[in-house]
């Protein structure tokens, strides 16, 4: 049974009911978050932002400030309760980490229904209206509108209206396309509260081993910026205000070039390196996007080995812990004036069951997590994220190796986001839109429009677009899908044509937490499967279809497959509609696709494309409609 109770002395309020609202005596609506009975400059919606966060800060006690500099995991009731209980994966209940420790940033996890999912928010927001102070509470998630389902990277639409992976935006290669997306993302996301984004990721994807691709815009940084900041325009909008959902441009200062491909969530991957001398390349998105106003910028856990910036030698220690990055490359030569959340548990352990993902604190192991989050901070960084341990900070404070002026200097950017969103005015949501604005009809449509377009045609040998009415032999397509080609049939022997779907290849890994769910390692099909393949082909026609969340080496597929396509997050029907010509299939290789594992072995981690590619950035055939 959910338990929100409150502590005693705390004031009750319940969703919706707006117990602090008020009517100044010129008319003024505004919210008595202190319950002190008169209108405070920060409950005053007239005044600017700054002389309101002014107002407030003074206003808040240590703990109250120290609190705003923690962002955590929270996890939803499917009812749309609160969790009163630790999930599966945050540590506290909810009532404790935003009544105790004071939290009101957090990351939320699964949301399987709209209504509920506005629910749950309005709850929690009644919660933190009880606090002290009233400050509301800031909801982020990481993107949530495709298909990969990873809690440490992204999640599966679901509710939501379903699109390809940024990288199949990337193939499309339409700015307009992007701000469109990102605008419809938007307004899914402040149906249910959600006024964060934990993207969009602008690292370059210069290094095909490396997980984290598909969430990306591809290799090459130009396209990466235009998009980047067509991105930030649909999401922030002109200026961040009440419709806004703020944004964490990452991975600060570019995240691609992992050494051989291994991704610094895990020991093994914690170094980034520069063989090309391409640091510049990587960098190039993020002047940029601070100058589209990016709310927040997320530095990697990389460490950097052998890079030097302006001839100056740069620390080898994880970006988040690194103050020749933060402060004086983003802050000072960038000129970045907002705010810096760290990614995720870089001062602590996370267990989770019987598993372990230790912090990420890459060159600064042998610090304990007090001085970690006291380098943190030397660094530059504001916010600690998936980290909620208060008691640390509090003790460094009282220590005084952290001062409350530091801490002050933090709280006051957290705090200046929150009022521009104007979340201090009125955070709640409406039930009944939210039920009706996510998974929206249209949007869905969109989607599911662009999930076709964005196939790439890699090979044809003139069999493009198919034909109905065939009988077909498929693997890993819906036998809904099949039906919109023809009769399915069990053997390729007994079919026109076979439809085949493969992942790209990866070496599975289940240790650390998070590692399964991570593709990672070798880029080659296993021999068995291409000779498997090969006897299909045999029989009838293959058409083989990639779905590049890595650039798959697929050579030996072009001696046996009549057409090849890859695609980047695409339902099966959408795939289908592809292959007929119903949605001509546009798409362009937003990376270059290697001919051989040597071949990315020997590729330099940092640099954007190969001098000899099987297939080069920008191709695509479009097959005739």
């Amino acid at each position: 049974m959910t338990d929100t109770s409150l502590a005693s002395g705390v004031r009750p309020v319940s969703p919706r009911t707006r117990e602090a609202q008020r009517v100044a005596d010129d008319g003024t609506r505004y919210r008595d978050l202190n319950g002190n009975g008169r209108l405070d400059p920060y409950e005053d919606p007239r005044l600017d932002v700054d002389t309101r966060v002014d107002d407030l800060l003074a206003r808040l006690s240590l703990e109250e400030k120290v609190g705003l500099l923690f962002h955590t995991v929270i996890e939803a009731g499917a009812d749309g309760s609160v969790l009163e209980h630790p999930g599966a994966i945050s540590k506290s209940p909810t009532t404790e980490v935003v009544t105790r420790k004071h939290l009101s940033h957090f990351n939320v996890h699964a949301l399987d229904d709209a209504r509920m999912a506005a629910r749950w928010h309005n709850t929690l927001q009644a919660i933190a209206e009880t606090t002290p102070h009233g400050i509301p509470v800031t909801i982020s998630t990481d993107p949530r509108h495709a298909f990969i389902e990873n809690a440490g990277v992204s999640f599966a639409a679901k509710a939501f209206s379903q699109w390809p992976e940024p990288l199949g935006l990337a193939a499309l290669g339409d700015a307009d396309l992007v701000r469109r997306f990102a605008d419809v993302v938007r307004q899914e996301y402040t149906a249910v509260g959600i006024r964060a984004a934990l993207h969009p990721t602008l690292d370059l994807a210069t290094e095909p081993r490396w997980a984290r691709q598909a969430g990306t815009f591809g290799q090459d940084p130009g396209l990466v910026t235009r998009l980047g900041v067509a991105y930030l325009e649909g999401l922030q909008r002109d200026s961040l205000g009440e419709t806004s959902v703020a944004c964490t441009t990452k991975h600060f200062p570019g995240g691609g070039p992992q050494k051989d491909g291994e991704d610094a969530h895990f020991p093994y991957g914690r170094e980034q390196v520069y063989p090309g001398g391409r640091f510049a390349d990587h960098l190039a998105p993020f002047p940029a996007a601070i100058a589209a106003g990016t709310a927040g910028i997320m530095p990697y856990y990389g460490m950097p080995v052998g890079l030097e910036i302006d001839g100056r030698p740069v620390d080898e220690v994880g970006f988040g812990y690194n103050r020749q990055v933060v402060t004086d490359l983003l802050r000072g030569e960038l000129g970045y004036e907002g705010v810096v959340l760290t990614d995720w548990e870089l001062v602590n352990d996370n267990h989770v069951g019987d598993q372990v993902l230790p912090a990420r604190a890459w060159g600064v192991e042998h610090l304990d997590p007090h001085g970690r989050m006291e380098l943190i901070l030397h660094a530059g960084a504001d916010q600690f994220g998936g980290e909620e341990c208060v008691e640390i900070l509090l003790d460094l404070v009282a220590a005084g190796r952290v001062s409350e002026a530091r801490v002050d200097e933090s709280a006051r950017r957290l705090l200046a986001v929150k009022f521009r969103l104007g979340l201090f005015d009125d955070p709640y949501v409406d039930e009944d839109a939210a039920a009706v604005t996510v998974g929206r009809a249209d949007f869905r449509d969109e989607g599911y429009r662009t999930q076709a377009r964005s196939v790439t045609v890699l090979a044809d040998d003139g069999r493009l677009p198919l034909a109905r009415g065939l009988k077909v032999y498929a693997e890993r397509v819906s036998a809904e899908a099949v039906a919109r080609l023809g009769e399915q049939v069990d053997r390729p022997e007994d079919a026109d044509v076979a439809l085949v779907r493969l992942g790209a290849p990866f070496e599975p890994r289940s240790d650390l937490f998070l590692e399964s769910w991570f593709h990672q390692g070798s880029l080659d099909f296993p021999p068995g499967l291409v000779s498997r393949l090969a006897r299909v082909a045999a029989a009838c026609p293959l058409v083989v279809d990639v779905v590049l969340d890595r650039p798959a080496v697929v050579t030996p597929l072009l001696d046996v497959a009549s057409v090849l396509v890859g695609s980047y997050g695409t339902c099966d029907d959408a795939l289908v509609d592809a292959l007929t010509g119903v949605i001509a299939p546009e798409g362009r290789l937003p990376f270059d696709l290697p001919r051989s594992m040597d071949q990315v072995r020997a590729h330099g981690e940092d640099v954007p494309g190969y001098d000899d590619p099987l297939f080069p950035f920008g191709h695509g055939l479009t097959a005739p409609a």
